[in-house]
């Protein structure tokens, strides 16, 4: 049976932790960090949080360290705002997933070619 709960849960803290991040003064935290996905744990005790930055994966491991030290006061706020019973802990993991889409997109218009430059022919 699936937990919609949890799921909404995650959901949730996605959302939160989004705005909060907006609101960190750490300049270790890229301004452009983009939280990649949460998972949840099924009791609800951790969550991982993987976060990626438009400038790449290094940029994304400096945000890591200066969100590992921000991760009490993160946690706190994650838990006033959701008026969480128990608040899971946060661990904070560097996903290059932008950069790689980024990537494979560039590689795509090099394959591709624009609609102007299509050519029609004819025998």
């Amino acid at each position: 049976m699936p937990n919609y709960k949890n799921a909404r849960h995650g959901e949730d803290i996605h959302r939160e932790l989004t705005a909060i991040f907006r609101s960190l003064k750490d300049p270790r935290i890229d301004p452009m960090l983009s939280i990649v996905r949460t998972e949840l744990s099924r009791d609800g005790s951790s969550c991982k949080v993987y976060v990626s930055s438009l400038e790449g994966l290094q940029r994304a491991e400096e945000s890591v360290k200066g969100l590992k030290s921000a991760a009490g006061f993160i946690r706190r706020e994650v838990g006033l705002r959701l008026a969480m019973r128990h608040t899971p802990e946060f661990h904070f993991i560097a996903d290059n997933s932008i950069e790689y889409g980024v990537h494979i997109s560039r590689l795509l218009r090099e394959i591709v070619p624009e609609d102007g430059e299509t050519e029609e022919k004819q025998p």
